[in-house]
């Protein structure tokens, strides 16, 4: 068996789209348990409720989880709502203890599917289980790291797999915590369409403005789901306060949800696909240019500075040459990419004028 032939019907069990909500982390049984009265009260289709248990943090001294206690308090909302419940795992000690509290679903964070050791002895310590298992996609772009997690587990006979796309860690700012790099999670999913994907808008978005808009993209492109954090008092809540929304507001967000017709055509599809990967595309291009004004405003500042002209003949004529170049080497029509250059350079320019 490969992951080509890997059935997954464990996603059928639930309703589509498959909700997976929940706090960030555990942090207090009260905490818990009125997060869950609340999703429960108003009527939203989730059928699984996840909490960090174990938070692994960039940087130390900052808050990793309340540890093996909050496992109880998972237990507790699986008894007195009926949940499924559902964890990240980061070693094999947070596997056997979320097997033991019987945790119906795990998931390998972005942090550890970027470390073969560490996804071996999570897959070692998972050997045989019925669980099913999502990994969320690693935190730099590499199609291979994320194809490899699964097969390590696959290979421990793990059957019940599924993925998460949570977005690409990035160093530049943008309005994106993680970008999503549609292409890189579609690709996926085109060579692998036998495995549920879901979409972790949380952490693709970092904040709460943007949840919706991405989460109705990744069903408008055919995920199965959504993995999104909800807390009782998101402004209190001890990691991604700003990510995290309430139950109300998360029910809102899941009743306008627009599910795409199960008779679409194959053309409609596709269509949806591509328009996907343009926006994400063009999204790219606009920070790159926003990024490429601020260097050209620190050059003019170093012109002002030492009395130098603005226009540079000599550099306008490197430019057109490189543009010329590119274009050749792309396939792309000269007179396209020269017009596109000489836009930018009439930007930069007068960027370093009103200076």
């Amino acid at each position: 068996m490969d992951l080509k032939t890997t059935d997954n019907s464990w996603v059928n069990k639930f309703p589509k789209p498959l909700i997976i909500a929940g706090p960030c982390s555990a942090e207090s049984e009260s905490q818990m348990l009125e997060t869950a009265t609340r999703i429960k009260a108003t009527s939203a289709e989730v059928p699984i409720f996840r909490a960090g248990i174990w938070k692994p943090r960039t940087k130390p001294n900052g808050f990793e989880g309340v540890g093996v206690i909050g496992l109880n308090w998972l237990k507790k909302v699986k008894e007195e709502f009926g949940f499924q419940t559902a964890t990240e795992v980061a070693n094999a000690h947070h596997v056997v203890a979320a097997l033991a509290a019987d945790v119906d679903i795990l998931w390998i964070g972005a942090r550890s599917t970027v470390n073969p050791f560490t996804v071996q002895e999570i897959a070692e310590a998972l050997k045989g289980t019925n669980k099913p298992v999502l990994v969320k996609n690693p935190v730099n772009p590499d199609l291979a790291l994320w194809i490899g997690a699964l097969e390590r587990l696959l290979s421990q006979d793990v059957k019940n797999l599924g993925v998460i796309h949570r977005g690409f860690s990035t160093y530049r700012k943008t309005k994106y915590r993680n970008i999503p790099n549609w292409q890189i999670a579609l690709d996926f999913r085109n060579q692998y369409p036998n495995i549920p994907m879901l979409v972790d808008p949380s952490h693709i978005c970092g904040n709460r403005t943007g949840l919706a808009a991405i989460a109705q993209e990744a069903l408008n492109v055919g995920y199965d789901g959504m993995i999104i954090e909800t807390h009782a008092d998101p402004d209190a809540a001890w990691s991604d306060a700003a990510q995290q929304i309430t139950p109300e507001v998360l029910a809102d967000l899941i009743n306008k949800l627009q599910l795409r017709n199960s008779d679409i055509s194959a053309f409609d599809d596709e269509m949806d696909r591509h328009r996907t990967l343009i926006s994400d595309l063009d999204f790219q291009l606009i920070e790159l240019l926003s990024h490429r004004m601020k260097i050209s405003e620190q050059i003019g500042m170093l012109k002002k500075e030492n009395s130098i002209a603005i226009f540079q003949p000599d550099r306008w004529k490197i430019i057109t040459e490189y543009a010329n170049q590119k274009a050749d080497e792309t396939g792309m029509s000269q007179e396209f990419i020269e017009k596109v250059f000489k836009a930018i350079h009439e930007e930069s320019i007068e960027v370093q004028n009103k200076l």
